[in-house]
């Protein structure tokens, strides 16, 4: 991966990790909704700032009952934009029924006739379907410069490749790992990806493909699941939605859809304490990593007289 001018900044959080392992740490998300907000964004979308204080508690709250995200986007190198209807872009990142949808709405109060529990099952038919790779690069200035220098070089180079398919977003979590890349509706995050190499990595989800330079994992696991699917794909061909994590008994087990399992066995690493926002505090980071991966033997189908 090349080197921004800006990393040479021995100061700046993303410089600060660049040792820190990139498996495991994508934000755990199942569901998306992300709405196109062209104006000023506060440091979190829902403090208010841009929503005003009873709208941003409401959708807060419905989020969280939900239990989905809400995120801003914008058009790489937007001009501030007013009564014009908005897109929402809804996205569920489950590999069973990975989807994305998408429509428009007048105001972002819209979102308030929206019941968010639809985004937890399939595609409930509200808008167009998507079927190629969205694009969501952490372009976040208020959260931290590293996204605002690193992410918008990015979303502009990727935006001259694949048009509409792009936007800048809002926070992502984990901005000491800029430029943040999300690809939709699998939900596969990236970091310290240059331009050319985001190219790559969307020109291979389309091809329903995961591009593995980069990879922090997949939002639908947590992190030890993320950790887990990463190990794996490291020496297993697997299309994009072919992987699913079982941790339900101990350790994580990597289930392929043709039937092959994987136990995958994680610990957790020591290491000097870094900033995780540009300016923060030093803070203990203790990343889990891989340090085994075994194949299981493949189970016996239920009713089998073997």
């Amino acid at each position: 991966m090349s080197e921004s001018p800006s990393r040479t900044d021995p100061a700046t959080c993303s410089v600060l990790s660049a040792a820190e392992p990139l498996p495991g740490t994508a934000a755990h998300v199942t569901g998306w909704v992300c709405v196109e907000f062209p104006g000023a964004w506060g440091r979190d979308v829902l403090d208010g700032t841009a929503l005003g204080t009873e709208l941003a508690e409401a959708l807060a709250e419905r989020a969280d009952a939900a239990g989905v995200r809400i995120m801003f986007i914008r058009r790489p190198g937007r001009t501030e934009q007013t009564g014009e209807a908005r897109t929402v872009l809804l996205a569920n990142s489950d590999p069973a029924h990975a989807w994305c949808e998408r429509f428009e709405i007048d105001d972002v109060a819209g979102l308030l006739g929206l019941d968010f529990a639809v985004l937890a099952g399939s595609a409930p038919g509200l808008g167009e379907r998507v079927d190629g790779p969205i694009v969501l690069v952490c372009a976040h200035g208020k959260r931290d410069r590293c996204c605002a220098v690193l992410g918008r070089l990015v979303a502009a180079a990727l935006a001259a490749e694949f048009a509409d398919d792009v936007w800048e977003c809002s926070h992502t979590g984990g901005h000491r790992f800029a430029p943040s890349m999300i690809l939709l509706p699998s939900g596969y995050t990236y970091g310290r990806l240059d331009p050319d190499e985001s190219v790559r990595a969307v020109q291979a989800a389309a091809r329903a493909e995961v591009y593995l330079p980069g990879l922090r994992g997949r939002s639908y696991w947590g992190p030890g699941g993320q950790v887990a699917e990463v190990a794996v794909r490291q020496d297993v061909r697997a299309g994009i939605d072919d992987l699913t994590v079982d941790d339900s008994e101990g350790g994580p087990v990597v289930v392929h859809r043709d039937g092959r399992r994987w136990q995958v066995g994680l610990t957790r690493r020591e290491l000097e304490p870094r900033p995780a926002s540009c300016g923060a505090a030093a803070k203990a980071v203790r990343p889990v990593v891989a340090v085994d991966v075994r194949e299981l033997p493949a189970e016996i189908p239920a009713g089998s007289s073997v």
